[in-house]
C-alpha cells in the first residue's frame, strides 16, 4: 500500500489537476502558479463577497462613507474608494467599496489625489464586506489601468507635468503654459481627418460621436447640411476673432464634430444653466445668450475651455483667451461662465473618452496635453 501511495502521479492527471485549477482562478480572478490574476468585474465581486482574494478592475467613482453613500467631490480622508464597471455610474448598488490599506493612501486616497476620479484601477485584496456593503478589504495591489482596459485612455508621460509640481495660482498657470504651449498646429481642412479619430464611437470604427447630443453618426456624413456633422468650436471663434487659421481656430482639444443644427442653435454663447430645451440634442437647454449642454458633457466643456485660457496667453500672436463670469462676452477673447463651469467640472469628472481623446491629440496630431484633464485639481488652484 505504502509503495502504491509514493507511485507519481501519471502526467495526463497532473495536466487534468493543472487546467482545472486554472480555470477556478480565472473564475475567482486569483493567480494560479505562474500566472498573473485576471481581473474580475465590479459585478462579479458584489457576486462573489466569499472571503477569496481576487483582482477587481473597475472605474473609480467616489469615496464611500457610508453604507449608501458615496461622494465625488470634497473627500474627507484617504481611506476608501468605491469602483464600478462604468466611469458615471451613480448607483450604489452597482459599486464595491474599497478599503485602502495606510501604505497605499497617498497613492490612491481621494482626498490626495482628486484627479484618480474616472480612472480605471486594478486592485487587489480580499472580497468581504466593507461598510456593511459589498467591498474588498485589505488590499495588497493597486494600479492605474495604463489605457483604461485596452482603448479608452491613458497615461501622461514621465516627466510631462515636472515644470508645474509644487505650483499653484500664477504660478501653476504659467508653467503649464509653459508646458502646453508649443503644439503642432493643424490645418483647417485636416481637422476633418483628425476628429475622425479623436471622437471615433467605440462601439462603431465607422462613426463619430457628436459632441452634446451623444449621437452616432457615419464619418462620411459631415458637411453643413441639416443631420450632417460639423467642426464646433467649444471656445467660439467670435471670442477673440481668431478665425480658422493654424492656431487656436484649429486647436484639437477645443474642436469637436456636432450636428449642424445642435452647433447652430449654440452659435457663439457662452455657457450658462437654464433656458429653453434644444431641438436634437436631449437634455440640453438654451436661452438669449447662453448654451447649456447635457450633464454628460459639462466637465468636458469646462475642461476644454480651461485649456485654451491657459494655452493662448497672447504672447504669440494670438488673442490672449481669458475665462470670466459673464455670458454678454460677444465679440471680445473672453468666455464664460467661469463660475458655473467650475461647478460642472465638479460634478461631471473626467471620462474615459476623455483621456482617450486626449492622448490621441497628444500621440497622434498636435504632441500636447489637456493639463486638466490630466490633473482636474489644478482647475480650482487657479480659479
Amino acid at each position: 500500500m505504502r509503495k502504491l501511495l509514493e507511485r507519481p502521479l501519471p502526467p495526463a492527471f497532473l495536466a487534468l489537476a493543472l487546467a482545472l485549477a486554472l480555470i477556478a482562478a480565472a473564475q475567482v480572478g486569483v493567480a494560479a502558479p505562474g500566472q498573473a490574476a485576471t481581473p474580475i468585474s465590479v459585478a462579479s465581486a458584489i457576486s462573489t463577497q466569499n472571503g477569496s482574494t481576487a483582482t477587481v478592475r473597475g472605474y473609480v467613482v467616489g469615496q464611500p462613507t457610508a453604507t449608501s453613500t458615496v461622494v465625488t467631490s470634497g473627500f474627507p480622508n484617504d481611506y476608501a474608494l468605491a469602483l464600478a464597471d462604468a466611469p458615471g455610474e451613480t448607483s450604489t448598488a452597482r459599486m464595491i467599496y474599497v478599503q485602502i490599506p495606510a501604505a497605499f493612501r497617498s497613492g490612491y486616497g481621494l482626498a490626495s489625489n482628486p484627479g484618480l476620479m474616472g480612472q480605471q484601477l486594478d486592485v487587489t485584496g480580499t472580497l468581504s464586506a466593507y461598510f456593511t456593503h459589498p467591498g474588498l478589504r485589505d488590499s495588497t495591489a493597486f494600479a492605474v489601468v495604463g489605457s483604461g482596459g485596452g482603448d479608452d485612455g491613458g497615461t501622461e508621460p514621465a516627466g510631462y507635468y515636472d515644470a508645474a509640481a509644487g505650483k499653484t495660482g500664477p504660478a501653476l498657470r504659467s508653467a503649464l503654459h509653459g508646458i502646453i504651449d508649443n503644439h503642432t498646429g493643424v490645418s483647417y481642412a485636416t481637422v476633418w481627418t483628425a476628429l475622425r479619430e479623436t471622437d471615433e464611437d467605440p462601439n462603431n470604427p465607422n462613426n463619430v460621436i457628436e459632441f452634446y447630443s451623444g449621437t452616432s453618426i457615419s464619418k462620411t456624413s459631415n458637411g453643413g447640411d441639416p443631420d450632417d456633422w460639423n467642426r464646433e468650436h467649444t471656445w467660439a471663434q467670435s471670442h477673440g476673432d481668431f478665425g480658422t487659421a493654424t492656431g487656436p481656430g484649429t486647436d484639437l482639444h477645443h474642436l469637436r464634430p456636432t450636428d449642424v443644427t445642435v452647433n447652430s442653435t449654440r452659435g457663439n454663447k457662452d455657457f450658462d444653466n437654464g433656458g429653453s430645451a434644444v431641438y436634437q440634442c436631449a437634455d440640453c437647454f438654451t436661452d438669449s445668450n447662453s448654451f447649456e449642454p447635457a450633464d454628460a458633457y459639462k466637465g468636458d466643456v469646462a475642461r476644454m475651455l480651461m485649456y485654451m485660457a491657459v494655452r493662448y496667453e497672447g504672447d504669440d500672436g494670438w488673442p490672449n483667451l481669458e475665462l470670466n463670469d459673464s455670458t454678454t462676452n460677444g465679440a471680445v477673447p473672453l468666455h464664460g461662465r467661469i463660475s458655473v463651469l467650475l461647478a460642472w467640472h465638479a460634478a461631471d469628472p473626467v471620462s474615459a473618452a476623455e483621456r482617450r481623446r486626449n492622448e490621441v491629440i497628444y500621440t497622434d496630431w498636435q504632441g500636447n496635453r489637456n493639463p486638466f484633464i490630466d490633473h482636474p485639481e489644478w482647475a480650482d488652484m487657479i480659479w
